[in-house]
């Protein structure tokens, strides 16, 4: 009877093992598929195809084409398979300079916007953008926004680091102004870069009173007031440090289970399978 009570309890770390081993490979496999949308205006004559791809479902996504007179079209569009999509006619539309915006909701991730060219009722301009999440298997978190023609910003951090990490490229040579936003609206951190040779970084500290709010935190970087030279992405920060954490501590979790796998199974002197 003790040997089959001892068995039973290893076979139960053994699952509470495999348990927290899974979890964790869920949690992380979860944060690496990422988050946000993507943007993209194809200019083809008259019209100007819009189309985009988002992991949300539960909201549609509002298209507006506008410029500095107002608004001159709206389109929605439900997401399908991940895709969505919408045309612009813009025959008759005034030459100039035109905002192609995409919203989903209310979160800087799904938001959105391109600037397309029109002359003479036609266009042939081509821009995406995109904030959608690429983790690396040793970081936390890496989220790389993409302004079509102008800027870039990329914010990572390792797993529990206090350090984000924040680079890009600009074809511009102006300075470029870098602002991260609590998840109450309060600026906790600003930075002014000079690009060199294309590109740029910075490192921002986190940690201190300024970051006790667990959240998403915004990096927004600034570089003069066209929509493709204002971008931003998000990385989440809990107790002043980057995440997830839950990987460090589902380790050390195992660690311990595995040592009273060895030591209830020598104590014993029993396998998996009990002995009659």
């Amino acid at each position: 009877m003790n040997s089959r009570r001892y068995t039973m309890t290893s076979l139960s770390i053994v699952f509470l093992a495999v348990t927290i081993m899974s979890v964790s490979a869920l949690g992380q496999n979860a944060y690496a598929a990422g988050g946000g949308m993507s943007l993209s205006a194809e200019g083809s004559g008259d019209t100007i195809d819009v189309s985009g791809t988002s992991d949300r479902s539960d909201l549609d996504v509002t298209i507006v084409l506008k410029s500095g007179n107002g608004i001159h079209d709206v389109a929605q569009s439900s997401v399908s398979d991940g895709s969505y999509s919408a045309t612009f006619n813009v025959s008759n539309l005034s030459d100039g300079a035109y905002t192609i915006a995409a919203n989903q909701g209310s979160s800087s991730k799904y938001n959105l916007s391109v600037s397309v060219d029109v002359s003479d009722g036609t266009s042939t301009s081509s821009a995406s953008v995109s904030n959608q999440a690429a983790a690396a298997e040793e970081e936390a978190g890496s989220v790389e926004a993409v302004a079509a023609g102008g800027l870039t910003l990329t914010a990572s951090g390792v797993e529990g680091s206090t350090t984000i990490d924040v680079s890009g490229t600009t074809d511009r040579s102006d300075d470029i102004t870098i602002k991260v936003i609590a998840p109450n609206g309060n600026v906790v951190a600003a930075d002014q870069i000079s690009p060199s040779g294309g590109s740029f970084m910075t490192t921002v500290e986190t940690g201190g009173a300024l970051w006790s709010q667990d959240g998403m935190y915004t990096i927004s970087a600034f570089q003069g007031a066209a929509s493709n030279y204002q971008t931003s992405a998000e990385i989440e920060i809990a107790d002043g440090h980057v995440i997830p954490e839950f990987g460090v501590i589902a380790a050390m979790i195992l660690a311990v289970a595995i040592v009273s796998i060895i030591v209830v199974t020598a104590k014993t002197r029993l396998s998996i399978v009990p002995r009659y």
